[in-house]
């Protein structure tokens, strides 16, 4: 087919925009959270998705403007702003606080040479009243079903679609057919939204919850052996180029196998989700940096960065004096606890995080053939 055969509809080509618009925003977005995981290991994906989904949407909504800025038909991208709009109140349920937002209509505004027109105030007004109760159905409207859910996302859009188109329909004498069809194109379009968003939230979802999966112990919810291999390699690239040390901790349960040999596996189960809780919580106290791991059955690791051997040795102490004699009680029984400790620095001859593991796991062998109850640091 050439060139010259192509009848197609504006409404077939802004759908077809849209969802491209949408597509390359998940599919950016999710490149970007890897890119960050890959280099910085922790970071909020919360914030990534509120900055990121706010600068996309606001260069998508002003590269359009731009194209017909000071125009007789300066309002045919609006049904495209509205539904960047959705998607970001609703979809995304951007946490940005609105003090944030007025200036950002009032830069707006100026950019699209609307400062004198009544209606164009009435018109933005309407807009952050959109956004705000978006955001509010997202997050504050108890609905108990998926239907009640859909009604009110709706009726919310149709409504405020109806004040919005009509400021239009003022500012630019437009006429009743014009103002019903880009209403009726409005709401099609936030169907078509509404559809598309939930399939890829869904997959989104289904993704999140494969790799928490993959990368956390399912019984004491910390990240298992598969997380430690990808942040132990971070970590030691890291250390080398930037020059700063890193510290590894490995510690164990002692007679774990005694417990469950005595009190059965339930104990054993509840003993190590008892322990991850209380590492967990010296470890926040200290440094959120601090990462937890469970290696083995009864066997963990932590990883100290930018901590040298001292510094992480009193963390563990912290630990130490927690768990050590700490009572678990069991079906009427009062398990008392013990640990073991082994921590190492990493050294200029580990030059592998196998060799750096095996040394920690030296010094943790030490403290257990003494006596257990100790921490070997060496």
């Amino acid at each position: 087919m050439t060139w010259s055969h192509w009848e197609i509809s504006p409404f077939i080509t802004s759908v077809f925009f849209i969802l491209g618009v949408l597509t390359l925003f998940w599919v950016s977005q999710n490149w970007l959270i890897t890119f960050l995981h890959t280099h910085y290991q922790r970071v909020n994906e919360s914030i990534i998705n509120d900055w990121y989904g706010l600068v996309y949407m606001l260069v998508f909504v002003f590269g359009m403007q731009a194209l017909i800025v000071g125009q007789p038909d300066a309002w045919i991208f609006m049904n495209f702003q509205l539904i960047a709009l959705t998607f970001c109140g609703y979809f995304l349920n951007i946490r940005i606080a609105n003090y944030y937002l007025y200036p950002l209509v009032l830069v707006f505004m100026i950019f699209n040479r609307s400062l004198g027109y009544w209606q164009s105030w009435g018109h933005a007004l309407a807009l952050l009243l959109f956004f705000t109760t978006l955001r509010t159905l997202r997050k504050r409207v108890p609905l108990q079903t998926k239907v009640g859910q859909v009604t009110l996302y709706f009726v919310t859009c149709a409504c405020f679609g109806l004040i919005l188109w009509w400021f239009m329909w003022l500012k630019f004498n437009l006429s009743w057919g014009t103002y019903w069809q880009e209403w009726g194109y409005l709401m099609i379009f936030e169907v078509l939204l509404y559809i598309y968003a939930s399939m890829l939230s869904a997959n989104a979802q289904l993704k999140q919850n494969l790799v928490s999966f993959a990368n956390h112990d399912a019984l004491t919810k910390t990240e298992n052996f598969a997380a430690y291999t990808t942040a132990i390699n971070y970590h030691l690239t890291a250390s080398r180029q930037n020059g700063v040390p890193l510290t590894m901790m490995m510690f164990d349960i002692d007679h774990f196998k005694r417990v469950n040999d005595t009190y059965g596996h339930l104990a054993g189960d509840q003993i190590l989700q008892h322990v991850t809780q209380v590492a967990e919580t010296v470890f926040e106290a200290n440094n959120p940096n601090i990462a937890l791991y469970r290696t083995g059955g009864e066997e963990f690791n932590v990883l100290f960065p930018s901590y040298d051997l001292t510094e992480a040795r009193l963390v563990a102490e912290q630990l130490f004096a927690a768990v050590n004699h700490l009572v678990v009680p069991f079906n009427g029984h009062q398990i008392q606890l013990s640990i073991s400790v082994g921590i190492a620095q990493l050294q200029p001859e580990d030059t592998t995080p196998t060799e750096f593991y095996r040394r920690v796991d030296d010094n943790l062998y030490a403290a257990k053939k003494h006596g257990r109850m100790q921490i070997v640091a060496k």
